[in-house]
This record gives structure tokens, C-alpha cells and sequence, in this order.
């Protein structure tokens, strides 16, 4: 049915792991009872990312390259924010 070779697995996971943030942030969101986004979401996103730009370099594929790299730099920029705030308050 499916020809799966190593990289189409590798983008199949970061899709996977790219969905997955925006289920966190539903589920954080209902407990709290409004909008939220834990840093879950950040890691979702970051990891995703990673293997869809993988993905995208092994398929030689410009536009999905250009639009996945500059994610990777605001996922790491979100996440280092976060813990650098974390720090500052104990």
C-alpha cells in the first residue's frame, strides 16, 4: 500500500508531534477554563518542526525548507524566554 521509506517515516513524526501541540494546548486550556499555552506546546512545536524541516531537505523542497527553518529559531526563542522567566520568579 504504502512504499515507507526512513524519511517519509521522519516526516510522518513531525506531523504527528506538530499536531500533538495544539491538542496540549486544548487540554491545558479546558482545565483552566481559558486560553492557555504550556511550554508542552513549544516543545511540540520545536520537535515537529525539527523533523518536517528533515523531512523537507531530504525532499529538496524550498518552500517547505523557508517555511519550517525560521520556526525552529522562535520555538528555541519561546522556550529559553520561558525558562529564563521561570528563573527570575524562583
Amino acid at each position: 500500500m504504502f512504499n515507507l521509506n526512513f524519511f517519509m517515516i521522519i516526516g510522518l513524526i513531525g506531523q504527528g508531534l506538530f499536531s500533538m501541540r495544539f491538542i496540549i494546548q486544548w487540554i491545558a486550556s479546558e482545565k483552566a477554563g481559558k486560553s492557555v499555552i504550556p511550554f508542552t506546546f513549544w516543545i511540540f512545536s520545536f520537535g515537529g518542526s525539527l523533523f518536517l524541516l528533515i523531512y523537507a531537505i531530504y525532499r529538496k523542497d524550498p518552500v517547505f525548507i523557508l517555511g519550517q527553518a525560521p520556526n525552529l529559531l522562535i520555538y528555541s526563542r519561546n522556550m529559553w524566554l520561558i525558562k529564563k522567566s521561570r528563573k527570575t520568579r524562583g
